[in-house]
């Protein structure tokens, strides 16, 4: 089963925390063989916004999101590892989400879609583990959101995964990410396209999502790269259409550049309810604290790998992290990095962090 991209239809009902879906679809990605064992799958939850497409493939040569960690004689090296990537229910890249349609009524979800939790997308990912017959993973991986759930993922299935490789993330949101989200989220929900989540498929808050974009990308990055950037050049693409307020400077040019580049690739009502996961998620749930959330881990190791520059989810909570998972795993190595792209480092510092990932591997 090399290089294959499936969908995964559940049967019958898919209880999720704080409701149910009627038979969903998951998408997911493969690269590499099992071997004779099946004990050498890595499985990759993926960010917020990505689809499964990892890394290229014969059968899909486009490039992947993760192109620079994923394949052969990569850190994650797809000559020895069979690598598993899952669309995050919830997504619009072929998992259900609220864009998908309801089998029940005939008609999108949209807000009628049940409020969800990074818990159920970790249940998903485990549904596609036990359909492809894999008892052990090797390793369960996942970087911001990916983290969140790769974290959830062994909570939940605590003899299912050997090792976990955990990439700018956390065990909760913190107050000040939870607060940039929620704006990111009204930015939405203000647009009057947004309709009250009642858009017409393929249509929506334009306005609305190229700000939420804008001020993603400002929490994405670090205003130590920006200086280093663009400092305080100004852009020779000058577009008067604004008046005396048009764009200057590099940065703005920068950041319009990605939110015109997001609009129309992601539906706003599926961003909005995976954002509201990551708000919603606190390992203490599960057992009163992080400490206890965490005690039960079946896991032989852990990576976990911070950025210094990251102010979305920062250094402390890595430490956080690290520090606790070492009370209930043997092997834990904690790496902090020194990137300046800030939460983004993990797609874009390719000299720090393929290193640090390849140790693990």
């Amino acid at each position: 089963m090399a290089n294959a991209r499936r969908l995964l239809k559940v049967t019958g009902y898919f209880q999720m925390k704080r409701g149910r879906l009627r038979e969903p679809t998951i998408a997911y990605e493969t690269l590499g063989q099992q071997n004779r064992d099946r004990d050498n799958a890595v499985l990759i939850f993926t960010g917020l916004s990505p689809s499964a497409h990892v890394a290229s493939s014969p059968e899909d040569p486009t490039t992947g999101w993760w192109e620079d960690m994923v394949g052969p004689g990569k850190p994650i090296d797809t000559n020895r590892y069979f690598v598993i990537c899952v669309n995050s229910l919830g997504s619009c890249f072929g998992s259900t989400g609220p864009a998908s349609i309801d089998p029940d009524t005939g008609e999108t979800y949209r807000l009628t879609f049940p409020v969800l939790g990074v818990e159920d997308i970790a249940h998903a990912g485990a549904e596609v583990v036990r359909s492809l017959g894999i008892e052990t993973l090797f390793a369960t991986v996942g970087a911001s959101m990916g983290g969140m759930t790769a974290l959830a993922f062994c909570m939940l299935y605590p003899q299912l995964s050997r090792g976990l490789v955990s990439i700018s993330s956390a065990a909760r949101a913190l107050p000040f990410s939870i607060a940039l989200r929620s704006l990111q989220r009204e930015m939405i929900r203000r647009d009057p396209d947004w309709l009250a989540g009642n858009y017409a498929p393929g249509r929506g808050p334009i306005s609305g999502m190229r700000l939420a974009r804008k001020l993603g990308m400002i929490t994405y990055r670090s205003a130590r790269e920006w200086e280093h950037r663009f400092g305080r050049e100004r852009t020779t693409d000058v577009n008067g259409s604004d008046g005396p307020f048009r764009i200057d400077f590099e940065v703005e040019a920068y950041l319009e550049a990605h939110a015109n580049r997001f609009i129309g690739a992601f539906d706003a009502n599926c961003y909005l309810y995976l954002s509201r996961a990551m708000d919603l998620f606190d390992v203490a749930d599960h057992g009163g604290s992080v400490a206890a959330g965490l005690s039960g881990l079946g896991l032989d190791r852990a990576l976990v790998i911070g950025v210094e520059t990251d102010f979305l989810f920062p250094i402390t909570q890595q430490i956080e992290l690290a520090e606790t998972l070492k009370t209930a795993i043997a092997e834990v190595d904690f790496r902090v990095l020194s990137s300046i792209q800030g939460h983004d480092s993990f797609l874009i510092d390719m000299d720090r962090f393929r290193p640090a990932v390849a140790s693990f591997f």
